[in-house]
């Protein structure tokens, strides 16, 4: 597969507690790391993919720095906890992108998602900025054509953009247009949406796309109301596609992100709404996206942005 390596086996590492138990184990214990690209020859049920990409991040004007943290998220799950009733991870690796070929890097992971679904894989990938979702997206659109497929973004932005190229800021315009083109539903929620951080634009945009809109300060201050919305959505749906731009964090929590949020909704009340998502029997592919190291403070953000995951991994399993 061009565009494509395998995962260093430096990177997962970690504390080593077997000899004092024989199930004190952690996921650098318990995840296959494989060095070649064949989603049919695993055992494991979730894949784990790195996209190794913030050129749309740059192309979108905002701080790169993010194709470096498919492989620090992954040091930080590595010493986290492997308990007996979570599934295990396969490792398949890392796309990157070529010189500044974005959409050629997108089309790499469209098809590898769809060669991970197509074996019955369900796919966590780690961004990348959040251009990341444009590969995923299709990928999942294409596995299952016959589906409603529902594309669920907790995010401070609507990424609506309208642009002459991809970048972090239009992979969901992309995704309705492709959906437009197939002659099928977009089905879009956004929760976690910053009414500051949008113009009148991308919220027309939403408007005419019939996009699903919770804003932070309802999740914040009406969370039954957050959630009532969420499971209403997840209803109408056969198949979710999860993506979670980090920046939806507050910025005092979630520093490492090309935009930190001002307000945002903080881990905890997050999780909240994930837990339903990965509970409803219908989450076939979650992404985290636009975790920068280049501003994380002390491992911090890497630290909650790899809790995260591993919490997903646990509730989907």
């Amino acid at each position: 597969m061009k565009q494509w390596r395998p995962v260093s086996p430096d990177v997962w590492q970690g504390r080593d507690d077997t000899q004092e138990a024989a199930n004190a184990l952690r996921l650098f214990q318990t995840t296959t790391r494989y060095s070649d690209f064949h989603p049919d020859r695993t055992d494991e049920d979730i894949v784990l993919l790195g996209f190794e990409c913030d050129e749309g991040v740059k192309r979108n004007h905002g701080r790169p720095g993010a194709a470096q943290a498919p492989d620090i998220l992954r040091r930080s799950l590595a010493n986290m906890a492997s308990h007996k009733d979570q599934p295990s991870l396969a490792d398949l690796g890392n796309i990157f992108v070529s010189a500044d070929d974005l959409e050629g890097a997108q089309q790499t992971l469209r098809e590898a998602v769809l060669a991970c679904q197509r074996a019955d894989k369900r796919t966590l990938v780690l961004g990348g900025g959040h251009e990341t979702a444009c590969g995923h997206g299709l990928g999942v659109l294409d596995a299952f054509p016959q589906k409603k497929v529902g594309i669920i973004n907790l995010d401070a932005h609507l990424d609506l953009r309208h642009a002459p190229h991809a970048t972090s800021g239009t992979p969901f315009r992309q995704l309705a247009q492709y959906c437009e083109a197939q002659q099928r539903a977009f089905r879009y929620a956004c929760f976690g949406l910053s009414m500051a951080a949008n113009t009148q634009a991308l919220l027309d945009e939403a408007a005419k796309r019939q996009v699903t809109i919770v804003d932070d300060l309802c999740c914040l201050n009406a969370p039954e109301t957050a959630l009532a919305t969420l499971h209403q959505f997840i209803a109408q749906l056969d198949i979710i596609y999860l993506t979670v731009d980090l920046d939806v964090l507050p910025g005092w929590q979630m520093p490492a992100v090309s935009a930190p949020a001002p307000l945002g909704i903080p881990g905890a009340q997050l999780l909240r709404l994930i837990e339903p998502i990965c509970c409803s029997g219908k989450l076939r592919a979650v992404d985290l996206v636009e975790f920068n190291p280049a501003y994380d403070r002390d491992k911090q953000g890497a630290s909650l942005a790899a809790r995260i995951a591993w919490q997903i991994v646990r509730w989907w399993g």
